[in-house]
């Protein structure tokens, strides 16, 4: 098994491929984020073991690249921060799991003969409905080519209505998707949203995908 390992701490990098080679693995070291991606990309690897705080380019930058790239080699994360924002972004951003600094070289080979044994993962679909194109992977959302910027509250709600385009969807569920069940707010807060989206998605193309359904709640149209 081929492992990447992205640390800028030589000592510990290589302490770490020493271990990693006792128990089989072949490990090519890089440390710096620039090295890392590149080699990421270009090579052939089971897994990548991605130190965050590196020089060059960390590794939250890195593991994005590399899914933007469209590489989906799992990606083990390392950090000597244990937040549970730090461990939220990274998977937001496409790794697969996330290891705390000092580790174990135990739990490390572990982490890893799982993450080979799952395999790299399937690529997201790209959600269409007419000319819109919403990327999950990249988080990336076009209409006839051209990129649309939206908040991360918007992207979500227009993510579920085009999971779910063509059928009429509630106020009450894009609360329960978008927002949680537990949110207590005035649910005309969705129509602000819906508002949002139409003068992003529909309004510059001369289009209206988005429908009320009075009573009932929105749609959007699988054809528009």
């Amino acid at each position: 098994m081929r492992i990447l390992l992205v640390e800028d701490e030589v000592r510990l990098a290589e302490t770490v491929r020493r271990g990693l080679a006792a128990e089989g693995f072949v490990v090519e070291l890089a440390h710096d984020g620039l090295d890392g991606f590149d080699a990421a990309v270009g090579g052939d690897f089971d897994v990548v073991v991605l130190d965050i705080m590196l020089p060059g380019k960390n590794g939250y930058d890195v593991v994005r690249e590399l899914r933007q790239q469209g590489v989906w080699t799992p990606v083990l994360m390392l950090s000597a921060k244990d937040g549970e924002y730090d461990l939220a972004d990274a998977f937001d951003l496409g790794a697969d799991d996330y290891l705390v600094k000092p580790f174990s070289l135990v739990v490390l080979t572990a982490r890893l003969r799982a993450l080979v044994r799952r395999g790299a993962p399937v690529r997201p679909t790209v959600l269409t409905a007419g000319g819109l194109e919403l990327d999950p992977a990249r988080r990336r959302v076009s209409r006839g080519g051209a990129m649309l910027s939206l908040t991360p509250r918007e992207y979500s709600v227009l993510e579920y209505l085009m999971r779910n385009a063509g059928s009429v969807v509630s106020k009450l569920e894009i609360l329960q998707s978008v927002w949680d069940s537990h949110y207590e707010g005035d649910d005309n807060i969705v129509e602000v949203y819906i508002g949002y989206l139409r003068r992003k998605v529909d309004a510059p193309f001369g289009t209206r995908s988005i429908t009320t359904v009075r009573g009932v709640g929105y749609c959007l149209e699988s054809d528009a």
